[in-house]
């Protein structure tokens, strides 16, 4: 199995203000993804969780019944996550209503796009709402470029609470909390239920092959998912990278990262450890 836990649907005209601005300084680029492209993306691999994005607060709003129609063209490969602002009074009612209308299957929160703090107890209904109906939620704990971003709400360490509060809440830590990585393996080793995926992060070589290291001296390797960020990264493209990781360790005595560790995260079964399937 390979399959892309952390995959993103941008439709024109969904990605704007201070995100779509940020954008193009950081990565000059129109972020766009089409289902043409997402398809692209993903063929020939097991599958994809597609990501939905409601970010008022920096100009990104991907909307549910976007994200769920183009799921519904390929059941049991394509699993879309809703997202919800948890600023909107009635965040756990639209959450209810995207797994009941639309047939989503997680979650997908943001504070440094959405701009919240996730220890704010006004907060802990909508992830009492994910754990009633049994969703994972997925984080974007970590740095951005949107300048408007709360940075200090993104620490992974914001989730250990939350993650007391609701141990059997699956929870998944994006982007491995860069640059607060070895924060975030601290997280996921001590909460049964937290995991973290790699996307995104093969683009800064060093600090990937660190991320990795880390993460197996901690003893938590088992607990990092397949993920690319696509449409900013394709899922080839993070198997490359993945596969390249421990090049500096060759010819020194820097910590080896064996192949069996690397093929255990890109065949990981994520459907089945986030109760998908």
């Amino acid at each position: 199995m390979i399959f892309d836990c952390h995959t993103h649907l941008f439709l024109p005209g969904q990605v704007g203000g201070a995100w779509g601005a940020a954008a193009k300084r950081a990565w000059n680029m129109e972020v766009i993804a089409t289902p043409e492209q997402h398809e692209a993306c993903v063929r020939g691999f097991d599958g994809a969780i597609v990501l939905a994005f409601d970010a008022p607060a920096t100009g990104c709003l991907v909307p549910n019944e976007d994200v769920a129609r183009y799921v519904a063209t390929a059941p049991g490969k394509l699993f879309g996550f809703a997202s919800v602002d948890p600023n909107r009074p009635d965040a756990p009612r639209l959450l209810e209503e995207a797994v009941k209308e639309h047939k989503l299957c997680g979650l997908k929160i943001a504070p440094i796009y959405q701009n919240f703090y996730p220890n704010d107890p006004k907060h802990y209904a909508l992830y009492a709402k994910a754990n009633e109906l049994k969703l994972p939620i997925m984080w974007h704990q970590g740095t951005s470029f949107v300048p408007e971003g709360y940075l200090d709400a993104s620490r992974p360490v914001e989730l250990d609470p939350i993650a007391r509060t609701f141990p059997d809440l699956k929870m998944i830590i994006a982007h491995m909390g860069h640059p607060w990585i070895d924060e975030c393996i601290s997280v996921v080793r001590k909460n049964t239920n937290v995991y973290m995926d790699l996307s995104a992060l093969g683009s800064r070589p060093w600090q990937f092959y660190n991320a990795l290291v880390s993460a197996i001296e901690y003893g938590v390797a088992h607990k990092i998912l397949f993920g690319s960020d696509f449409p900013f990264f394709t899922t080839q493209q993070t198997i490359d990278s993945l596969r390249s990781a421990g090049r500096f360790a060759v010819g020194t005595p820097l910590p080896p990262i064996e192949d069996d560790v690397i093929e255990s995260i890109i065949h990981r079964n994520t459907p089945e450890l986030l109760g998908l399937v």
